[in-house]
């Protein structure tokens, strides 16, 4: 176990390594750049521009700028964003922690939801089935903007249950309400993340249920005359396991990324707005800063979803 570890962590290391030069270069390859794209002011003279360019080392070859990066990286210095003046680290610490709680929360609710409801639409008769495929065909193709601005307009506008932008209220609260209010606000974002995301997986855990009815083991155990709860504690959901484990791992890069459109529409101030703002004006540090942090979250989860399976099945090692 501890020399499948290694290997992993020497895997990260090296993924890690070959993203961010490819994403370094291309992203400078990329036409125009923070210096003419409006991001700064456009009577600024051109000698000005080319001092701003020395203080941030853009005047120097491109590949000794992705060395000098790459060794402030190392250092866990993501360099100073170009849009604000302050360090990229403190961007996204200072915007992380609330699109994590929304995508969390979200993938929660759409596991738990679409594992159980893609089980009983296996198990059960056709009538739950048609509609459980119904429902799931529904969330598999409304946009999830389009959905955002039904529910401001409804719940928003119209009867005014919810709130449809910010993350609190003007009323400044204190302790649990400031708690509580946030989760107010947050409602309608995660609703929406969790009916446009349950749709697909629940039809892949039904047609893995389905597999799953149809297995020797099954056949037996019914014959044995277990009940049904036994047989969906001890035979379903145990070989659900590895591929719940491993659509978890995949999952993670989500934490980051999964709500852009959402953050902007809701007026959130999360990394999905930063990542959006970064791309708009060529900050190129705080998209490098953004894309490095969402593969070591692709690479992690892939690691922990191997290991995990690992010890479910201590034989997938001699692979």
């Amino acid at each position: 176990m501890l020399r499948v570890l290694f290997k992993k962590i020497f895997y990260i290391a090296a993924m890690l390594l070959f993203i961010s030069f490819l994403s370094f270069f291309a992203i400078y390859a990329a036409p125009n750049s923070f210096f003419s794209a409006g991001g700064l002011n456009p009577n600024m003279t051109p000698e000005a521009i080319a001092h701003l360019k020395e203080v941030y080392g853009l005047d120097k070859p491109i590949l000794q700028q992705y060395l000098s990066w790459l060794n402030a990286l190392l250092h866990l210095d993501f360099g100073i964003s170009f849009s604000s003046g302050n360090s990229v680290l403190e961007e996204i610490k200072g915007r992380i922690g609330v699109t994590l709680a929304i995508n969390i929360v979200s993938m929660i609710i759409v596991f738990i939801v679409a594992i159980r409801v893609g089980v009983n639409s296996a198990l059960k008769g056709a009538k739950f089935d048609k509609i459980a495929k119904q429902f799931a065909l529904l969330s598999y193709a409304t946009p999830s903007f389009y959905l955002a601005l039904i529910l401001i307009m409804v719940f928003g506008f119209k009867l005014g249950w919810f709130p449809i932008m910010g993350l609190e209220s003007l009323n400044p609260k204190e302790g649990l309400e400031r708690y509580l209010d946030m989760a107010y606000h947050l409602v309608l974002p995660v609703f929406v993340i969790v009916f446009t995301s349950f749709g697909s997986l629940m039809l892949y855990i039904r047609s893995l249920t389905l597999d799953i009815l149809k297995s020797d083991y099954i056949f037996y155990a019914r014959a044995r005359g277990l009940d049904e709860r036994t047989i969906r504690r001890v035979y379903i959901y145990k070989n659900l396991m590895p591929f719940i484990v491993t659509i978890l791992g995949l999952s993670l890069p989500g934490l980051l990324g999964g709500s852009v459109i959402l953050e902007q529409i809701f007026s959130i101030d999360g990394m999905g707005l930063l990542f959006f703002q970064a791309a708009l004006s060529r900050d190129y540090p705080v998209i490098m800063g953004i894309l490095i942090i969402g593969a070591f979250l692709t690479l992690l989860g892939n690691v922990i979803a191997d290991l995990i399976l690992l010890r479910l099945d201590p034989h997938r090692s001699r692979g």
